[in-house]
């Protein structure tokens, strides 16, 4: 695939390149990562082509925007495209760093659900001023599980005001189940969803109804997590799926995907990246890096040919 190639996000302006930088592993995810690699992570990435980054106040609780904002501040505004998220505000705690489950090395800020209309608008701000920016490109609803009628009722109304004012220019979810991602497209009117997780070969769950919806109503898929938390990457005991241990029945998938791959001469990761392209509804994948090495590797992966038989061999791997 070609690096270079941008599409159209939905109906909006917006052309963004297929291969997205996402930046939770720059904020630490499972394991700290210093202001320097992560600049050099995101100058790795600018320099193989890449001009879509995402982001989140979550990430990193709040290290991923300013580092992000820090590493593109020398960078001509319109030549790329800046995602982030809403839903959580952070706020300051006492006595030091927070204890977080998946973010280490994160200042002395805890996040704090808040899905309101006010909540969204103060989101903002505050993210616009992290990031350095006086506006964003796309803005999403970011894991509103447990919080659907606020985020329907307060926060999409908050994203629509701030879309026709033009201080973002376009507006989604993210989230890791599909089953919401398509109250949300029922419901209101989005430009575009980040599909994490559920689109991928391990699990393709949101094909069945969500990717056909969002085709017949122009909603653009951005695929992430494509590989599953780890397992994709690395299908062994022990691999991460969806944030935690694998289950053996899993990593056995996993194992068959491989084989699979092996026969044709694929690597598995480059069938992983890859994959979401199959469907139409999908636009953009975004793929996480916390290393220059890490980040030429999933370049290389996108780039990998791979001929049409190979996906038929995909398929049905069970």
């Amino acid at each position: 695939m070609n690096l270079g190639e941008t599409v159209p996000l939905g109906r909006t302006t917006l052309n963004v390149t297929r291969l997205g930088l996402g930046t939770a592993p720059l904020g630490g995810l499972f394991s700290a990562v210093s202001d320097e690699a992560a600049f050099r992570t995101i100058d790795a990435a600018w320099d193989a082509g890449v001009r879509f980054f995402d982001t989140a106040p979550l990430y990193g609780h709040g290290h991923s925007e300013r580092r992000l904002g820090e590493a593109l501040a020398a960078r001509p505004r319109d030549s790329y495209v800046l995602a982030t998220k809403v839903g959580r505000l952070l706020r300051p705690v006492t006595g030091g760093p927070v204890e977080d489950r998946h973010y280490k090395g994160t200042p002395p800020v805890a996040p704090v659900f808040d899905f309101s209309y006010d909540g969204v608008m103060a989101s903002v701000d505050e993210s616009l001023a992290r990031l350095k920016l006086d506006r964003v490109d796309i803005l999403h609803i970011h894991d509103p599980d447990d919080h659907y009628d606020a985020a329907i009722n307060g926060a999409f109304r908050a994203l629509a005001r701030l879309r026709r004012e033009n201080v973002v220019g376009a507006i989604g979810a993210g989230m890791n189940q599909w089953q919401m991602l398509q109250r949300f497209a029922e419901a209101a009117d989005f430009d575009c969803f980040l599909l994490a997780g559920r689109y991928t070969l391990l699990d393709r769950s949101a094909a069945a109804s969500l990717l056909p919806l969002c085709e017949k109503k122009f909603i653009s898929i951005i695929a992430g997590g494509v590989y599953n938390s780890g397992i994709l990457a690395d299908p062994r005991e022990g691999a991460m799926f969806n944030y935690e241990a694998a289950p053996s029945a899993l990593v056995e998938k996993a194992w068959r995907l491989d084989a699979i791959c092996r026969a044709y001469g694929v690597p598995l990761k480059a069938a992983a990246i890859q994959f979401p392209f199959t469907h139409s509804a999908v636009g953009i994948v975004l793929t996480g890096a916390r290393s220059q090495q890490e980040l030429r590797e999933n370049v290389a992966m996108f780039e990998t040919p791979i001929a049409p038989e190979v996906w038929d061999a995909l398929r049905d791997p069970d």
